[in-house]
C-alpha cells in the first residue's frame, strides 16, 4: 500500500482523500475539492476531470466511495500521510501561482501553456505529459506575462510577426487588418533579431574594451602629469628662483600659486573624464548583460515585444561616447604660460625673468 499510496492523495489539494469520490474517467478526489473545481465551470456548461481533461456533459453526478475511503482511513492509521506524492512548494512573492490550485495558497507553477493560457505546477502539469490531448501544446517556462501574448482582437495566440507594422499578432489577423502585409512567422523573426542582437552586442563588446584601455590611459596620464608636474618645477624653477630669491620673492610666490591652480585644475578635469568614462563602461557592462540575457530568453513574444516598440535603437546602438580629446587638454593651458616681472626688479636679472616660461623650460614637453 505504501508504494501506491499516491493513488489515495487528491490532486486537487495534494493531501489525503476526504469523502472521496471517482469520476467516470477513474481518477479520484475530495468531494468539496471536485465540486469547487466544477463550480467554476457552470457558465461553460462543460466539465472536465482536473487531471486528464476529460470532459463531461451534463454534470455528473457524484457519490462518495465507501470502499475508497475506508482504503484512506486505514492509511491514516499507519501513518503514511505524512508523506504526500510530491513535496509541496507553494508560490511566494514574485513567483507564479499554479492556475489549477484551489483556494488561497496555490502552489508555484513550473510551466505555462501558451495554448491553454494558463501556468501550472508539477501536479497539475502531469495531464499535459501524459494525456495525448495535450502533446502539441506548446510549454514554456512559467511566466505571469500570458495576457500579451493573446491578440486583443481575436483571443488567439500570438504567433505571426507583421513587418509591416512592426508588431505580433494572431493568424486571423493576416486576414483581416493585416491582409497583405508582409508577415512572417514569429520563430523566424526572431531568428532575424536574433541576428541583429548579436551584431549590437558585439559592438558594444568592442567599445567596452576600447573605453577600458582608455581608462587605464587617463589614470596613467593623470599619476604622470602629477609626478611630472612635481619633479620638473623642482628641477627647474627651484634653482632659478632661489638665486632671485632675495629680490623677486613675491613673483615666486605668484608662480608657485598659479602652478598650484593650474595642475588643480587639470585634475579636476581628468577626474571629470575619469568619472565619465566609468559611467560609459558601466552602462556599457550593464548593455552587454541585457543583451545577453535578452539572447537567451525562449519566449519568442517577449523578446519581439522588448525589440521591436520603440526600444530598438537603446538595445542595438551603443550609448553616446564621451569626447576624449584628454591629454592635449590636460597640457594646453600650461605650456604658453608666460611671466612678466613687475617693475621693481633689478636690471640685472630682467632678461632672465623676460625669457622665462613653462614650455622654454621643457615642462610637459613629448
Amino acid at each position: 500500500m505504501a508504494e501506491n499510496q499516491e493513488l489515495f492523495f487528491c490532486s486537487i489539494c495534494l493531501d489525503l482523500l476526504k469523502d472521496p469520490v471517482t469520476t467516470a474517467c477513474g481518477h479520484s478526489y475530495c468531494m468539496d475539492c471536485i465540486k469547487e473545481s466544477w463550480d467554476q465551470d457552470v457558465l461553460k456548461g462543460i466539465y472536465s476531470c482536473p487531471r486528464c481533461r476529460q470532459t463531461f456533459i451534463p454534470r455528473p453526478v457524484l457519490s462518495r466511495s465507501t470502499v475508497l475511503a475506508e482504503v484512506v482511513e486505514k492509511l491514516k492509521k499507519t501513518g503514511l500521510q505524512a508523506a504526500p506524492p510530491h513535496a509541496l512548494c507553494y508560490a511566494g512573492p514574485g513567483d507564479v501561482a499554479c492556475d489549477s490550485c484551489p483556494g488561497t495558497r496555490k502552489q508555484k507553477a513550473l510551466m505555462s501553456c501558451l495554448a491553454c493560457l494558463a501556468s501550472y505546477c508539477e501536479t497539475h502539469l502531469q495531464p499535459h505529459y501524459e494525456s495525448p490531448a495535450f502533446k502539441k501544446h506548446k510549454l514554456v517556462k512559467a511566466t505571469a506575462q500570458l495576457q500579451e501574448k493573446i491578440c486583443s482582437h481575436h483571443d488567439k495566440l500570438l504567433e505571426v510577426y507583421c513587418r509591416t507594422d512592426q508588431q505580433c499578432i494572431c493568424y486571423l489577423c493576416t486576414m483581416d487588418e493585416h491582409k497583405g502585409h508582409d508577415t512572417v512567422s514569429a520563430a523566424a523573426q526572431r531568428t532575424e533579431k536574433q541576428r541583429q542582437l548579436g551584431m549590437s552586442q558585439q559592438k558594444v563588446q568592442q567599445r567596452f574594451q576600447e573605453r577600458e584601455k582608455e581608462l587605464k590611459e587617463l589614470q596613467q596620464a593623470v599619476e604622470s602629469l602629477k609626478v611630472s608636474n612635481s619633479a620638473l618645477y623642482r628641477q627647474t624653477y627651484e634653482s632659478i628662483f632661489t638665486e632671485l630669491i632675495g629680490s623677486i620673492e613675491r613673483i615666486l610666490t605668484e608662480v608657485k600659486r598659479f602652478i598650484r591652480g593650474q595642475e588643480k585644475s587639470a585634475v579636476r578635469r581628468a577626474a571629470r573624464l575619469l568619472e565619465q568614462l566609468k559611467q560609459e563602461i558601466a552602462e556599457l557592462r550593464k548593455r552587454s548583460t541585457e543583451l545577453e540575457q535578452l539572447s537567451h530568453t525562449e519566449d519568442h513574444i517577449h523578446f519581439l515585444h522588448v525589440t521591436s516598440f520603440g526600444s530598438q535603437k537603446s538595445l542595438y546602438d551603443p550609448p553616446e561616447p564621451v569626447s576624449s580629446p584628454i591629454l592635449s587638454s590636460l597640457t594646453s593651458p600650461l605650456d604658453s604660460m608666460v611671466f612678466s616681472p613687475p617693475e621693481s626688479v633689478s636690471s640685472p636679472i630682467l632678461p632672465v625673468i623676460s625669457h622665462l616660461s613653462f614650455r622654454q623650460h621643457g615642462v610637459f614637453s613629448s
